[in-house]
């Protein structure tokens, strides 16, 4: 079977065989994003929906405020149907209002983590040919001066949003209050191909954009809602940052809001932060990477809080280990749930249900009985159960290529249409997942992905660098860690120098390497290929 093909919008569909099949099966309905929250605001109007900060929604506000936004999106700022802008937003309310806005005029709107610098943001801006930055201040990083710079680099982008201090905002931006609406009306969404973006990590440079559309999101959501038991009772605690795929929609805030239940937005992802909003919000379930999930644990002993309320801590983005999985039940009094999951779709939970066994061993099962899993070796060979083998993965809601990159997604995808995650696993004979590795060049540093090609096309433009390579190095507390290996020809730089040129050129906080050494060459393979695991011998 070949590939679908890709449309001018640069999206590729499911094959019209695999549409009937999820429609059929009820898995995909005709629902919008907006849609959902507009149902549970017809369910649950007073009910509070969003708290971030001192400031609060109810179901019905929150539904509202949507509708005022959209309608200043459409009129004011003349966005519409088709057209792209990019999210880049810190853990605050203007972000759930600006993403259910924009989807609901029909706006594309491409989902930045807060990390992102001017090099990324301008990427996005760039690639999609966005017509709007939404941004906002941040702690510790002038946002301001990054959206200016990308606005006067790209005439393409009409418009920066500034949600916050208007002090602060760059020139010419357009504060976010005055976008709201009231009383005025917008025009139906047409129909796109996808509604939004997604960001993945990367094995070769800037992020990939991932096309999510309303149907297969819309179920992963529901899925997720069905595995992890959301509901109106839920009271959802939003520690990472919101735009990411984890955070979002497993179940995340989306299932939530579905559920009827509460999401609250931290400001930080701090224990002591997280700990108060517990005590003070009567959390129910939250959602970390390994490292913070470690420093829960470390400071739970010692806290003033009382965090009794928490009854699931979802633990993902990256393999968790098991004497760390361990801690969890006697130290949090409460469920632990691992979650393996990736924004290009396939989603695999441990069952709140599972054995303790299972839960601290495994990273869980596929949350669909449509999702298909492959586990082969580098031949495209399934592996016996029990052996360790590259995972693929098809389904309803995992793409079927990225947006306008047929190059990559030759790579990506293989024969039936089966994405190929990079994730060496082994499939117990439960049907549980074991992550044991990566088969792409990539770190995963706390949950944070980083391509080492980007991070070596970065080092090579330094003047004093001959040659460069960018390996993971294990660690206790994020998993991976990064390190430069530098060939030097002359005088070599100080560490710290490179690190300072890294951040000039305006790349993430997360992508510096954390450690950078000097070598007198690069050791090789046969063919000629710089041999990264021997390098990692003489770190």
């Amino acid at each position: 079977m070949k590939l679908p093909s890709m449309k001018a919008s640069g999206f590729t569909p499911w094959p019209e065989e695999a549409v009937r099949q999820y429609q059929e099966a009820g898995y995909w309905t005709e629902q919008t994003i907006p849609e959902m929250l507009e149902a549970s605001a017809g369910t649950y109007p007073e009910q509070v929906a969003l708290v971030s900060g001192d400031q609060q929604w109810t179901y019905q506000a929150l539904a509202d405020q949507v509708d005022e936004l959209a309608a200043g999106f459409q009129q004011t700022l003349k966005l519409k149907a088709g057209d792209k802008a990019v999210l880049h937003l810190p853990n605050i309310g203007a972000f759930y209002l600006s993403f259910f806005a924009l989807l609901k005029i029909g706006v594309q709107p491409v989902l930045a983590l807060p990390a992102h610098r001017y090099y990324e943001i301008r990427y996005f801006c760039h690639f999609t040919e966005a017509k709007a930055l939404i941004t906002a201040p941040q702690m510790g990083v002038d946002t301001a001066d990054i959206a200016q710079k990308v606005a006067n680099e790209l005439p393409t982008l009409e418009t920066i949003v500034w949600a916050g201090d208007n002090s602060l905002k760059p020139t010419g931006s357009v504060d976010l209050d005055s976008l709201f609406l009231s009383n005025a009306a917008t025009e139906p969404m047409q129909e796109q191909d996808f509604a939004f973006f997604q960001l993945s990590g990367g094995t070769t440079g800037t992020p990939k954009l991932i096309p999510r559309t309303h149907t297969d999101y819309l179920y992963s959501v529901r899925a997720s809602n069905d595995v992890c038991k959301f509901s109106h009772q839920t009271r959802y605690l939003c520690v990472l940052p919101a735009a990411h795929n984890f955070p979002l929609s497993s179940p995340g805030a989306l299932g939530c809001f579905m559920a009827g239940g509460m999401v609250v937005l931290s400001p930080d992802p701090s224990p002591q932060t997280a700990f108060q909003l517990i005590e003070n919000h009567q959390i129910t379930v939250a959602a970390l990477v390994p490292p913070l999930a470690l420093l829960w644990l470390d400071e739970a002993p010692r806290t003033q809080y009382d965090i009794s309320s928490l009854q699931v801590l979802q633990v993902g983005g990256a393999r968790f280990s098991e004497a760390a999985a361990r801690r969890v039940k006697p130290t949090l009094n409460c469920t632990l749930q691992q979650v393996f999951g990736m924004a290009e779709g396939l989603v695999n939970y441990t069952r709140l249900d599972d054995p303790d066994s299972v839960i601290v061993s495994t990273q869980g099962r596929p949350m669909s009985p449509a999702d298909e899993i492959l586990v082969v070796n580098e031949m495209g060979e399934p592996v016996p159960q029990g052996t360790a083998g590259m995972l693929c993965a098809r389904g309803p809601y995992t793409i079927r290529g990225y947006y306008n990159a047929p190059e990559h997604n030759q790579r990506s995808f293989i024969t039936g249409g089966y994405y190929r995650t990079g994730d060496v696993v082994v499939l117990t004979k439960e049907g549980n997942l074991q992550v044991v590795g990566r088969d792409k060049e990539q770190i995963n540093r706390g949950g944070e992905k980083i391509a080492a090609q980007e991070i070596e096309n970065h080092l090579m433009v330094h003047d004093a660098v001959h040659d460069a390579a960018v390996i993971a190095i294990p660690d206790d507390y994020l998993g991976e860690r990064s390190c430069a290996a530098l060939v030097c020809l002359e005088d070599k730089p100080k560490p710290i120098e490179i690190k300072r040129f890294l951040r000039n050129r305006g790349l993430a906080e997360f992508k510096i390497p954390d450690r950078v050494i000097f070598v007198d060459v690069l050791p090789k393979t046969p063919v000629g290929k710089i041999n990264k695991n021997k390098l990692l011998e003489l770190v």
